[in-house]
């Protein structure tokens, strides 16, 4: 076995990190995740968070959410879009995954599977004019399954996202509907050590992609180029995938959001990104940083928006201990000079897990009409970002750490440097 408590194979069906990620981590003195163990402590918050809410049963269809209760992946970014998996949770822990048919195999080996099936593929491609039919089918396993684990008299099943034939056929089946997503963010807004370990590898892994990309920019080269380089040093690491392209140069810095296309970088442009990288383990590992391109001297806008931009983050971790709320981190957060506030960033402060999680903590402007309220408990892990540009600009500055919060305040995950001659 590994140190991750994994198989010691190459040839094995399970994929995970690479023996280069491994040497790194242990050079950084990096304490393996106990996998097995990990598996165990998600399923079990899961159950605890369906109990808490006397529900009968979760089912899931959600890439992630079923990752968070088996750890089984197979083709991510593919059931994104095309449900053919589906995990059902009883209130007992019993766990039940329907898989793609071909791609049985991906989960046998897993303990924490009680129950291997087929047959919760209900898109339109693959099922077409049958697919209220084989979703009854499906929705009727669903039922029995139920009934058999904890009896005919709890009907309130929660479910995370599922196709409208899946919706009808579970009407049909007398259960009651419940928004599974308060389920599952609520259980995995709580980390323990093993998932903190597992998250610091990913990022360990993220921020060695990062050096290697920084490393290769040269003026001539293309966005595309430079964020291709971010993409392979997450996979020759064993890191999964990337959610979005969110890199550009230049002018293109401003507004942000902008993803990476064919521009060719200049001598002198700055470069923002923010990795949003699923990498080892699953876990993300969402950073940003800014920087300069070639050797010139920064412009006092680029000056000027990196330092507000640095301000703004490391003021507003300050705020991060258990029992504050999210209204007091928003009134208490360092107020974004006048000229920036239009191109605020959407947050100040998010979740962060398998991917970006609940909460998200907006900025003063927003709170009245998208904010909510809630409280940093210990073992949830937080971004925190700013955004910094003003309209008409000729730049704009991404930057942005990951953060967890402990008994008595907060460890700030992230290794990965400012720059120094932008904070000059």
């Amino acid at each position: 076995m590994l140190g991750d408590g994994t198989p010691n194979n190459y040839d094995r069906v399970e994929i995970g990190p690479t023996d280069l990620a491994f040497r790194e981590w242990q050079a950084l003195g990096l304490t393996l995740p106990d996998m097995p163990a990990l598996r165990d402590y998600r399923l079990s918050r899961l159950v605890t968070e369906m109990q808490a809410r006397d529900y009968g049963a979760l089912l899931l269809f959600d890439p992630l959410n079923i990752r968070y209760a088996t750890d089984t992946s197979n083709m991510q970014i593919w059931v994104m879009h095309n449900f053919c998996r589906a995990v059902l949770v009883t209130a007992d822990g019993h766990l039940t995954l329907w898989d793609y048919k071909p791609a049985k195999h991906l989960s046998a080996y897993l303990p924490n599977v009680h129950d291997l099936r087929t047959g919760a593929d209900f898109f339109y491609m693959d099922a077409a004019q049958r697919a209220e039919e084989r979703a009854l089918v499906f929705a009727q396993e669903v039922d029995a399954i139920v009934r058999e684990r904890i009896g005919g008299s709890n009907r309130r099943l929660a479910v995370d996202k599922m196709e409208l034939a899946t919706h009808w056929g579970l009407e049909k089946c007398g259960f009651e509907i419940k928004i599974g997503q308060e389920v599952t963010e609520h259980a995995r807004k709580i980390k323990n050590a093993n998932e903190l370990n597992a998250m610091r590898c990913a990022i360990a892994g993220c921020e060695a992609a990062m050096a290697e990309m920084q490393a290769a920019v040269r003026p001539g080269m293309t966005e595309v180029e430079a964020w291709a380089e971010l993409q392979k040093g997450n996979h020759i690491r064993g890191g999964e995938w990337i959610e979005t392209r969110i890199l550009s140069s230049g002018p293109r810095t401003n507004p942000w959001f902008q993803e990476c296309g064919p521009r060719v970088m200049k001598e002198g442009d700055i470069l923002a990104y923010d990795t949003d990288m699923v990498g080892a383990y699953g876990y993300c590992a969402d950073l940003s940083r800014t920087f300069k391109i070639g050797d010139g001297k920064p412009t006092d806008a680029e000056r000027e928006a990196y330092q507000v931009a640095h301000d703004q983050i490391q003021n507003n971790m300050q705020l991060l201990k258990p029992g504050v709320s999210f209204r007091e981190l928003t009134e208490g957060a360092k107020p974004l000079p006048e000229k920036f506030r239009e191109r605020r960033y959407s947050v100040m402060y998010h979740g962060v897990g398998l991917c970006d999680e609940y909460p998200a903590v907006v900025y003063p402007e927003d709170w009245e009409s998208v904010g909510y309220d809630g409280e940093l408990v210990p073992g949830m892990v937080v971004c925190v970002e700013a955004y910094v540009g003003s309209v008409g600009g000729p730049c704009g500055v991404k930057l942005e750490d990951q953060v967890a919060i402990t008994e008595t305040g907060y460890e700030n995950l992230t290794r990965y440097p400012f720059e120094d001659r932008l904070l000059a």
